[in-house]
């Protein structure tokens, strides 16, 4: 299926001002790797939000992490915290891209934000990059009372590869019984490195078959087949029951809809709590994209709306 023609009118309208990714491979990487953080430098913030850095221990056998940390100015007591994972099909994407993001969080919901400076592939495959948020969010639960941080109320999201990390993040977690995990927010995330859904082979736009069958090969490295494990494709999971309240969000036109809902579905049948949004005409990506169209404005109002529960629950 071409879903071009059926995406939403103002979306239409608005990816055609944006300059195409086009299909990823490891020639083009570099140059939109540079692009993005090009882009980066351009972001307007406000200075209603303090952001700073901090190196953390990683994992065992790797180098620091960095996380950038965003906290409401002029807000005092008990925070909740969202620990959230970039996008870029595990290939792009710096923790830096989130900062708009968190200057509206910050401010409406009143959180600390940590974004996580995860290792890239093909650089540095699986299980790098999990390993490295897992890292980070042990040491938020670690440093709680000095961030003034309610342990109880740290919660976890991504968006694309960030939310297949954050439903990776949320399995490790409840199998290694460390750390507290108290909701997870999946934004379109990049779950199913099988790729034989209907909607994984539709011709759309943003994150075409070629590019996802690019990211998942580069984060998986020499993995192929029965060998890839569920923390590194959240779909394989078979156990996917005492995991936190789950939010997740996907276009109609997105690749990834067809694994996205059938987890929505999976988790809900094994007893955990989810609100799951479906956006009509939308492709992935579409809230980034096309910003100021009616269907972007509502699903950030949807995950803002739910985040304030979560953070207050």
């Amino acid at each position: 299926m071409d879903a071009r023609r059926w995406l939403d009118p103002e979306v239409r309208d608005a990816l055609a001002l944006v300059p195409p990714l086009g299909p990823l491979t490891a020639e083009v990487l570099p140059a939109i790797r540079a692009a993005r953080m090009a882009d980066l430098d351009r972001m307007e913030l406000s200075d209603a939000v303090e952001r700073s850095e901090v190196s953390v221990a990683g994992p065992p056998g790797g180098s620091e992490v960095t996380l950038r940390l965003h906290r409401p100015r002029g807000v005092a007591g008990t925070l909740g915290c969202i620990y959230w994972m970039h996008g870029g099909g595990y290939v792009l994407g710096s923790a830096r891209a989130e900062d708009l993001r968190f200057d509206r969080w910050c401010r409406d919901l009143g959180c600390l934000g940590v974004a996580v400076e995860y290792r890239l592939s093909p650089e540095d495959p699986y299980p790098a990059a999990l390993e490295d948020c897992y890292a980070g969010l042990r040491w938020v639960h670690e440093q709680a009372a000095e961030l003034g941080v309610d342990g109880a109320r740290v919660g976890i999201g991504g968006a694309s590869a960030g939310g297949g990390l954050a439903a990776a993040l949320a399995l490790v977690a409840r199998d290694r019984g460390e750390v507290p995990v108290a909701f997870q927010a999946l934004v379109y995330p990049m779950l199913d490195d099988r790729r034989t859904t209907v909607s994984s082979g539709w011709d759309v736009p943003v994150w075409p078959p070629a590019s996802n069958a690019f990211g998942w090969s580069c984060y998986l490295g020499g993995l192929a087949g029965e060998d890839v494990p569920a923390y590194a494709a959240p779909a394989r999971a078979q156990d996917v029951g005492r995991l936190p309240s789950t939010f997740l969000m996907v276009g109609a036109l997105d690749g990834f809809v067809d694994e996205d809902l059938d987890y929505a579905r999976r988790l809900n049948a094994a007893g955990v709590a989810v609100e799951a949004h479906l956006y009509p005409g939308a492709p992935h990506g579409f809230e980034l994209f096309a910003p100021g169209t009616r269907i972007a404005r509502q699903a950030r109002r949807d995950l803002a709306e739910w985040l304030a529960r979560a953070l207050a629950a």
